[in-house]
């Protein structure tokens, strides 16, 4: 009860405050990538249940002559990695929080595909209401390995505190305004999870 009164009243006062920075920011967004101003994407929530997350736009819409979306790499112009190694295009994320979907700490919630894909173990994750930060984003965020942020998302479900939640948000402005760990080693963007390399390997014997 204690973590969702303080993200009710944080993720209030937050969009309160930020109202106007915000709206500045959507403007800008819609001037330099075009609409629509918000990303939206079906992602799990607690126990998995589905919810619509909500990011500022960090990427183009660019095609090719095929009519399909050019490569994450080439769609994401200065503005948008601007944007991302800030985190300004979390914050809408606020909205999230005040509704119940996320909280201010939490594992990051991934794409819906990865569900099946999780051991029993990783599964954990979904046990907590996802976070627009969390104990893997302050422990190297995209520079881990899979298996290594689900196991730091794994230890934050089974040891969550008031405490330790004030410590990863203290930790998560530090690496804010250092800009550490934004991208994978020689990737713009995180590499999709695949599923787990042990378990493959032992499915590929049977």
């Amino acid at each position: 009860m204690l973590k969702r009164t303080v993200d009710i009243l944080a993720s209030f006062f937050g969009l309160l405050v930020l109202f106007i920075p915000l709206a500045l920011l959507a403007v800008l967004i819609r001037v330099k990538l075009g609409s629509p101003i918000f990303f939206t994407q079906q992602r799990p929530g607690i126990q998995g249940k589905p919810f619509n997350m909500l990011k500022f736009r960090s990427m183009t819409s660019e095609c090719d002559a095929n009519g399909e979306l050019l490569p994450d790499e080439q769609r994401l112009p200065a503005f948008g990695r601007l944007l991302r190694s800030t985190s300004l295009d979390e914050l809408p994320g606020l909205i999230n929080v005040f509704l119940g979907n996320m909280s201010l700490v939490g594992p990051r919630p991934l794409l819906m595909e990865y569900l099946p894909l999780y051991n029993q173990e990783q599964q954990k994750r979904h046990n907590l209401r996802p976070g627009i930060t969390g104990w893997a984003q302050v422990n190297g965020r995209n520079t881990l390995s899979w298996e290594e942020k689900f196991a730091l998302d794994v230890w934050y479900v089974e040891n969550q505190s008031f405490l330790l939640d004030m410590k990863i948000l203290l930790l998560t402005v530090i690496k804010v305004f250092k800009r550490e760990d934004i991208n994978q080693q020689g990737q713009m963007t995180m590499s999709k999870f695949t599923g787990n390399k042990v378990e493959k390997s032992n499915n590929e014997r049977l």
